[in-house]
């Protein structure tokens, strides 16, 4: 059962990038357990709400707590330590590695070889291609299997939450709702908190419990039954186009 708890509080934040502000404001929280869409055109904000959450931008002004803790200023490393990750866009791996020396270095702060080796395994659960594939240079991998290692590698170490910067990106639709599926099956089984950047608003809708949409730096909207924005013309041709 979804906790009520809240995990992420992102409060008024304004955020600017090469010296233009691009976040305006913006509100908005994510519980515990909670699968949550942001989604919008081009250019609303989004993957700089994320990059700003994990750190690798700091607001002009605003405020983010994490499990109560105000993270506005920390830095990426130190909020990757406390269990958040980031999946940058476009699954980017390190293409001279192999499947399985990717999936080593996600789990780079694990000392325990064992414990190592079961987040590996519970990779392969997930992404059963990887399994096959670990030999495999990461250069050679599809885009398909490219954006699995990606998200496999920032599971490593069993975050809290998860950010996920258009997963689908380029990936063909079959693979897209198989990737969803697996999005939807990591936030049940695990009760990991994900907040999910996305593009493809129908198949995002179809597994967030919540949305947000945003729009030229703003949230315009936010919807308990997301599904049921996919109904409303008007909203779609104003704001999700």
């Amino acid at each position: 059962m979804q906790s009520k708890e809240i995990l992420l509080q992102v409060m008024d934040l304004e955020v600017s990038y090469h010296k233009k502000q691009v976040i305006f404001g913006i509100s908005f929280d994510l519980k515990k357990g909670a699968l949550i869409a942001l989604v919008g055109p081009n250019g609303a904000g989004k993957t700089t709400t994320l990059h700003t959450i994990i750190g690798l931008l700091h607001p002009q002004k605003g405020t983010i707590r994490y499990k109560g803790e105000d993270i506005t200023v920390r830095k990426a490393s130190e909020n990757v330590r406390s269990g958040i990750s980031l999946v940058p866009q476009g699954g980017r791996v390190f293409p001279d590695l192999t499947v399985l020396e990717n999936l080593q270095l996600g789990g780079y702060f694990l000392d325990d070889s064992k414990e190592l080796n079961q987040r590996i395994e519970f990779i392969y659960d997930l992404f059963p291609i990887l399994r096959e594939r670990k030999y495999q240079m990461a250069r050679l991998l599809s885009g398909g299997e490219r954006q699995m290692l990606a998200i496999g590698r920032a599971l490593m170490l069993t975050p809290e939450l998860i950010l996920l910067d258009e997963p689908s990106a380029g990936l063909a639709p079959i693979l897209v709702k198989e990737l969803m599926k697996t999005i939807e099956e990591i936030n049940k089984k695990t009760g990991m908190s994900v907040l999910l950047v996305e593009q493809n608003v129908r198949e995002a809708f179809s597994i967030a419990h919540k949305a947000y949409v945003m729009k030229v730096g703003k949230i315009v909207l936010e919807n308990s039954h997301p599904t049921s924005l996919l109904d409303d013309e008007a909203l779609r041709k104003s704001y999700l186009t």
